[in-house]
């Protein structure tokens, strides 16, 4: 009994040793936050604060403080579609209850909230708005338009649809007005609002179920149109000149009206009736260049015969009167992926395959379309010409005939990744695919093996850097350094625990340039073009830095606070742009081990104590966001 006895306590022993030893190697956290409420979700912003979806509502963890940065309950717990984080700003617009045609049916609420301050700038049910129809966050003005019903104890005000501007830097209200005269007697008339409005300088357009509404800052109404169900507008850069666009047919196309910005009078004899939902709207010097895709029409048999191609059209409109100004336009075959106006034409890349270039009137500049492997993953301007990668060939081509400056494209086997660089020091592109890395002489174009680069778990290389001591390669779970001889300096690779389990690791270039595809149609169609600056600009090649001055020039350029954090925030050189953090099996359970690029060693390692961690990496800021439990986040300070 006494050795039974003594056997049970060595093995407690034991036990509590093999506990204290894993507590020991096991990374204590900066901060530790109790959120009171069960996680749902949890997002990395662009501003690099976390927000967490609770049962409760919305928190929000900034680690360089030790209490959320803000909390939001007022709505109690959300869905993943009530919480719309605005592309490319501070604010998460809330929303419950119907919306989009339905939001005048029952009680709807909306807030917005600033993360980076902290602070809800809009709350519907503090201003005792009953009925929310729109809710928009319009920049550069970095205004909030929003339409709906507003309880008021003047008589019948409560039940006159009304628009209100605030001003999205202190949350007070510009001005409002109503869109129809309270108490009107006479038939009741639907003034739903039906689209985004238009925020000009002295007046704001707003497109309704009776037509467009132009009224001045003051509240005055300057004139009425009779377009209806308008779903956006643009306006050219004098603000003279409106473009609207009304969706048809169950919004399968669009119709564009040109109106003049002192009487709300048309522009053009007609309208302009485009097939599909208009993607791209770029108001050039020469004309319009109007980019609209045809969805999947859903029919069957005959029906879907009979239906409309699903592709994109491009099509090259006079200013003046709306006709077209090419005689025949590009076939395009499939959907249009990139889409640069540059000097002499448009220059456009197709999801399916082929990349193509016409003269703004009309004639092929390209002497035959090019044909392109599927999937156009970069297409950018260099020294020699457009560089194109695929997920199953590369090439530079002549900008101004289509020639291939490359003998023949370089073929690889199709991969869901490529990754490749630009080594300036010996003037050569390096490409990763099908297990080796190729070098392509810029001059010549000769490719040769420069090294074989097969990694673990048949994962594709992702990413691909020039540093002082070579050619740096990586995954979510390899790394690998060459020199610039092709000879293998290290190659690390970290056994994933389980394919279910890959954190997101977004750094900051990386959070603008994913951010920017989710923009609404609208927005990269045109609409508030001025807050983004040209979508459509062919960026050099490789140069990342110069996308990150680019985002920070564009928050710069928009007044706030907020903005100017976000601006500082993308001149600063990421916190660790020497490292890398790769999910693994450690010896005492699955954490993150932090690896230096430079010499593959690991630096550090942060148990997470869980099977399948939940956590978010900032690679701007240096900090780990890891969900400890179902109501706990912890911080990690990556930089130290």
């Amino acid at each position: 009994m006494k050795t039974l006895q003594k056997t049970s306590l060595l093995l407690i022993a034991l036990l509590m040793a093999n506990i204290t030893s894993a507590q020991k190697n096991a990374e204590t956290p900066e901060s530790t936050y109790d959120l009171g409420a069960k996680i749902n979700e949890m997002t990395l912003t662009i501003g690099g604060i976390l927000v967490v979806a609770t049962n409760d509502g919305l928190v929000g963890i900034k680690p360089s403080e030790k209490t959320p940065s803000f909390t939001f309950n007022n709505f109690g717990r959300l869905n993943p579609e009530e919480t719309e984080f605005v592309p490319l700003t501070p604010y998460i617009v809330v929303s419950q209850g119907a919306t989009g045609k339905f939001a005048g049916v029952g009680k709807t609420k909306r807030a917005v909230i600033d993360y980076v301050k902290g602070k809800v700038l809009f709350n519907s049910e503090d201003l005792k708005w009953t009925q929310i129809y729109t809710c928009n966050v319009i920049l550069p003005q970095n205004k909030l338009v929003v339409s709906g019903l507003q309880k008021s104890d003047a008589k019948f005000e409560g039940q006159t649809p009304r628009v209100a501007v605030y001003d999205l830097e202190t949350g007070k209200k510009d001005f409002s007005f109503f869109l129809d005269k309270p108490g009107r007697v006479g038939m009741a008339k639907d003034f739903s609002v039906t689209g985004t409005p238009l925020l000009l300088k002295n007046s704001v357009l707003v497109p309704t179920a009776q037509g467009i509404i132009a009224m001045s800052n003051s509240g005055t109404e300057i004139w009425k149109s009779k377009i209806k169900d308008v779903t956006w507008m643009v306006a050219d850069k004098s603000e003279k000149e409106i473009y609207a666009f009304e969706s048809v047919n169950s919004g399968k196309n669009t119709r564009i009206h040109k109106i003049g910005d002192k009487d709300g009078k048309a522009l053009w004899a007609d309208d302009r009736k485009v097939k599909g939902i208009v993607s791209n709207f770029e108001i050039l010097p020469q004309g319009i260049a109007v980019v609209s895709n045809v969805q999947p029409s859903g029919e069957k048999g005959l029906g879907k015969l009979m239906a409309a191609k699903e592709q994109s059209n491009i099509a090259f409109l006079s200013a003046s009167s709306g006709e077209d100004l090419w005689e025949k336009a590009p076939k395009t075959n499939g959907y249009v992926q990139h889409f640069y106006v540059m000097e002499d034409g448009i220059l456009f890349g197709l999801y399916e395959g082929g990349i193509n270039k016409i003269s703004f009137d009309g004639k092929t500049l390209f002497k035959k379309p090019l044909k392109t492997g599927e999937n156009i993953m970069v297409m950018a301007e260099t020294p020699q010409g457009l560089l194109y990668i695929t997920g199953e060939d590369a090439n530079i081509v002549n900008l101004s005939t289509g020639d291939e400056v490359w003998g023949k494209p370089l073929k690889y086997k199709k991969a869901t990744s490529v990754a490749s660089t630009f080594d300036s020091k010996n003037n050569r592109y390096m490409i990763a695919a099908d297990g080796k890395i190729m070098a392509i002489d810029a001059n010549s174009g000769n490719v040769t093996n420069f090294a074989q680069c097969n990694f673990e778990e048949k994962e594709d290389p992702s990413t691909m850097q020039i540093r002082n001591g070579g050619v740096f390669l990586s995954s979510n779970q390899n790394m690998a350094m060459y020199d610039f001889n092709g000879s293998e300096s290290y190659k690390v690779y970290h056994k994933s625990p389980g394919r279910s389990t890959f954190g997101k690791i977004m750094g900051g270039v990386v959070a603008v340039a994913s951010t920017a595809m989710t923009m609404s149609t609208a927005a990269v169609a045109g609409a508030n073009r001025s807050a983004y600056g040209s979508m459509n600009d062919l960026s050099s090649y490789n140069d990342y830095g110069k996308q990150a001055k680019m985002a920070s020039d564009m928050f710069a350029g928009i007044a706030g606070a907020s903005f100017e954090y976000l601006s500082k925030r993308f001149k600063a050189t990421a916190a660790t742009e020497n490292s890398q953090f790769i999910l693994t099996k450690l010896s005492n359970g699955v954490g993150l081990v932090k690896i230096d690029k430079d010499t593959g060693k690991v630096d550090k390692e942060i148990v997470l104590d869980d099977k399948k961690p939940e956590y978010e990496v900032d690679e701007t800021g240096g900090y780990l966001f890891y969900k400890a439990n179902d109501k706990s986040v912890y911080t990690y300070n990556l930089k130290q």
